[in-house]
């Protein structure tokens, strides 16, 4: 089940997925977490949380609209490859068709490539190294 989650409930998965447990879970708080237009999503079966998604209003470069960042999108690893991202995503997506915004892009890691790929979004940018993280690209989708 998709649920609305509150930002706190992002944060250990966020850790554990993104950031190999090496973090404080303060340390996972994101700036606009909590901004007006953030939501977060979260992806249950039964209590447990298996994977999430926060999407934060940011525009990007030259685009025109309402433009929104995915950040911090991670599934726990022993349930990769279920569908569960795709899923969360295609959530995000519809909900964000009703609120009438034009595009989604991110800072896509460079071993999810093909997964944004298969969602219909495309690279926009150069490879470029996140420190401490790895190599990521810019990546975009056109909503509405």
């Amino acid at each position: 089940m998709i649920k609305f989650i509150k930002p706190d409930e992002v944060l250990s998965i966020r850790n554990e997925v993104l950031r190999e447990g090496k973090l404080s879970l303060d340390e996972c708080r994101w700036p606009g977490d909590e901004a007006e237009g953030t939501f977060h999503l979260g992806y249950f079966s039964g209590d447990e949380l298996l994977s999430i998604a926060s999407f934060q209003v940011q525009p990007y470069g030259e685009f025109t609209g309402i433009g929104y960042q995915l950040r911090g999108m991670a599934t726990i690893e022993s349930y990769r490859g279920q569908g569960l991202g795709n899923q969360l995503l295609n959530f995000g997506l519809t909900y964000l068709r009703g609120q009438k915004a034009n595009y989604v892009w991110c800072n896509a890691r460079k071993k999810a490539l093909k997964f944004y790929k298969s969602m219909g979004f495309e690279v926009i940018s150069d490879e470029f190294e996140q420190p401490g993280i790895g190599p990521h690209y810019v990546m975009y989708l056109k909503i509405q």
